[in-house]
């Protein structure tokens, strides 16, 4: 952006030196480069030159954990019975049917579900790299450069966490589905993410895609890669009991400790999912200051099971919420889930507030993504933010002063009118201004695989 953009909202959740609070008539100026130059609480009626945002104004939300080509399994794997393994293995026959050109139409389409739904950048596990068979395409980043292309083309932000993926499951071959996935061993992998490239709207980071797939001993070449360039380190730890029994048969350990023992843990390092921790891997995560996503639809949908995400976060472990498989996409469903989840579990209710739920799904996710400018309505932030109706028949009622309550108990995707990335309207009215039918264009993109 070049020129400055003002925005008026209704109502506006701001950061506070106790917390953040809901203000009305508030003023926000957008700069040169999509950033906020100045926010003015009770500024007064909008003025004539202000873009008017009725509703609630909250940061755009952040998808931390996202595979794309999952959203072309929803309503597949919710046919009769099974298990996640089951579930994988319809997951891979959609993989299958996937090419770069394909990929860059589904993808953009799944990113403008999110931007519908409030979310303005998404970390994208990739691990879908090759052709059939392993087979390497003229560009080895084809697949992955399709979904930064997505991403532009749909208005949104994305951190490639390009994964390593290596094995079928602690150093037993890939099996022929995988062979998409695997780039020999970690050097080769760090060879070619080496050669992706950044852009204004997209970061590269680097993933581990679970303890099973990638060898003990080359964790610490796909660590040192993130290392070495500050970038966001993310990894599947611990969403099947199966995979806790068979890393204790190899290693003799947990894969938190071997997560551990081999520099993959730390502040700049996102585990997915953490369902089934001991008492000591939840210590270890909190000693090394490791974020913590939680994924709860799909972690409820593949009947995973609750994490134990009260427990990690008051040891310390910053909590982030992502779609993963994409049963649904709603960043305030994800959000109340957690505290939801709890409940039945505990029985007991009010293990987060509304306000800490909505920084899982804000800031702290865009921080995990490696967009720690983001997230935030403050003067020197990134301008991404949505706009939540409070007029609908689910927001309806309340004081606008219960905002957050509002956002997490009861708003869902459908109420989002709103979303600016960078200062640009990328959503107006509930409609997508560079996809207009989103719904469309899932379905063609979707058939197209079928």
């Amino acid at each position: 952006m070049s020129a400055v953009v003002t925005y008026w909202a209704e109502h506006a959740w701001l950061p506070h030196a106790n917390g953040p609070v809901v203000e009305q008539d508030v003023l926000i100026a957008v700069g040169p480069g999509g950033r906020i130059a100045k926010v003015t609480p009770d500024s007064g009626p909008c003025p004539p030159d202000a873009v008017r945002l009725a509703g609630l104004l909250l940061p755009g939300h952040a998808n931390a954990h996202s595979h794309a080509f999952h959203r072309a399994l929803r309503g597949n794997v919710q046919v009769g019975s099974g298990t996640f393994w089951t579930w994988r293995d319809t997951m891979y026959r959609f993989a299958g049917a996937l090419d770069p050109d394909s990929y860059l139409d589904l993808a953009t389409a799944v990113y403008a579900e999110m931007a519908l739904a409030g979310i303005t950048a998404v970390g994208e596990f990739h691990y879908l790299h090759h052709a059939p068979g392993g087979v390497r395409y003229d560009n080895p980043n084809a697949m992955g450069e399709a979904l930064i292309e997505a991403a532009q083309r749909a208005g949104i932000r994305i951190t490639l966490l390009d994964t390593c993926y290596l094995s079928s499951g602690f150093g037993a071959e890939p099996t022929k589905p995988q062979l998409r996935f695997t780039d020999g061993d970690a050097d080769a992998w760090a060879e070619r993410i080496s050669d992706l490239k950044p852009a204004e709207h997209a970061r590269i980071g680097a993933a581990v895609h679970s303890v099973r797939a990638v060898p003990a001993e080359q964790l610490g070449t796909v660590a040192h890669w993130a290392v070495m360039r500050k970038a966001p380190l993310h990894v599947h730890l611990s969403e099947q009991t199966a995979e806790n029994d068979a890393c204790l048969a190899a290693h003799g350990v947990t894969p938190t400790r071997l997560l551990g023992d081999h520099g993959v843990l730390g502040p700049r390092t996102s585990v997915v999912h953490a369902t089934h921790l001991t008492d000591e891997d939840v210590h270890l995560l909190s000693d090394t200051s490791t974020i913590v996503c939680m994924c709860p639809t799909t972690e409820r949908d593949l009947a995973d099971g609750i994490g134990p995400a009260r427990r990690l976060a008051s040891a310390g472990c910053p909590v982030t919420l992502g779609s993963d498989s994409h049963a649904v996409i709603d960043p305030f469903e994800e959000a109340r889930a957690l505290e939801l989840d709890e409940r039945l579990r505990t029985r007991t209710r009010g293990h987060w507030t509304a306000n800490a739920l909505l920084r899982a799904s804000t800031e702290d996710g865009h921080a995990s993504l490696g967009w720690s400018e983001a997230g935030r309505i403050e003067a020197g932030a990134l301008a991404d933010f949505c706009v939540v109706a409070l007029d609908t028949v689910r927001t309806a009622g309340p004081r606008p002063a219960l905002g957050a309550e509002i956002a997490v108990y009861a708003a869902s995707a459908a109420d989002v009118r709103h979303v600016i990335v960078g200062g640009r309207h990328i959503v107006k009215d509930g409609t997508h201004q560079l996809v207009p039918d989103v719904p469309q264009a899932l379905a063609a993109a979707i058939a197209a695989l079928q």
